[in-house]
């Protein structure tokens, strides 16, 4: 299960929310894994990958444009960084998600939980210090 935690807080009110949601969809995905009675789970995982790459943007959007409004000394880091989550997410083929459901759902969590814990506590936490 995956839970927003007070230690995930910046203290930016919209950036937080927007954090909760995403951690929303990461939870999304691991109980579609952890469904048993969903034999197929394409759709799904299509329809949860559609919404983590359409917030995903949203988010970062947001974020990039906060950081440009104090600005922010480490924009650079966080631009990287965000363009090699976006690059990432754009990757995953459809078709090989099709072939490797659950395979497919593993790496996705485990990128998403990478994502999520490291950059939001080592970067995104700076933000709003």
């Amino acid at each position: 299960m995956y839970e927003f935690k007070d230690e995930f807080l910046t203290g930016i009110e919209q950036i937080d929310r927007e954090h909760k949601k995403l951690f929303e969809i990461a939870n999304e995905l691991y109980e579609l894994k952890n469904e048993e009675f969903i034999p197929d789970k394409y759709d799904n995982i299509r329809e949860i990958l559609t919404e983590l790459k359409e917030y995903t943007i949203t988010h970062f959007e947001h974020e990039e444009e906060y950081m440009k409004s104090i600005g922010y000394k480490r924009m650079f880091t966080q631009l990287s960084q965000h363009n090699a989550l976006r690059e990432i997410i754009n990757e995953w083929d459809l078709d090989a998600i099709d072939e490797n459901q659950d395979e497919a759902i593993d790496d996705m969590l485990h990128t998403v939980t990478d994502w999520l814990v490291n950059h939001i506590l080592n970067q995104d936490k700076l933000i709003g210090q």
